[in-house]
């Protein structure tokens, strides 16, 4: 995993007319590669890094000749990623954990890969509209 982060930083070196692409994916992987995310990411979760790592990279690769259809993606994403970073902080302020926002933000995770590297397949059907009805239907 540390070696494919390695290569994408290389990859996105070379990106310098996409900012906001080289931006999205520097956090995707800062949110993905923690410190100790070894010991501290379940095994579960950790076996579908080099997938989202390797999307990532079929991400960038269709770039250069579909730049305005991966800004509407990631304008769909966002609209999702948005709300859940703010339930984040506010559940972090209250000093309570809240398992649906981690299931979610693992299912974000697994919208990139349907987004942008959909022949790299889910292991379960994701959508910005599933996954819209999910956050709506959400306990509060």
């Amino acid at each position: 995993v540390l070696l494919e982060r390695a290569t994408l930083e290389k990859r996105l070196g070379g990106l310098k007319t996409f900012p906001e692409v080289v931006e999205d994916i520097r956090q995707q992987l800062d949110a993905l590669v923690i410190k100790r995310f070894v010991v501290e990411v379940p095994y579960e979760r950790l076996s579908h890094f080099p997938r989202y790592l390797k999307a990532a990279v079929v991400r960038i690769d269709k770039l250069r000749n579909a730049a305005e259809r991966d800004a509407a993606l990631m304008r769909d994403w966002a609209l999702l990623a948005r709300p859940l970073e703010r339930a984040r902080l506010e559940s972090l302020r209250a000093g309570q954990a809240d398992p649906f926002l981690e299931d979610f933000r693992w299912l974000l995770e697994e919208l990139r890969v349907g987004l942008f590297a959909q022949e790299l397949k889910t292991p379960m059907p994701v959508s910005v509209k599933r996954l819209t009805k999910i956050w709506d239907a959400r306990p509060r």
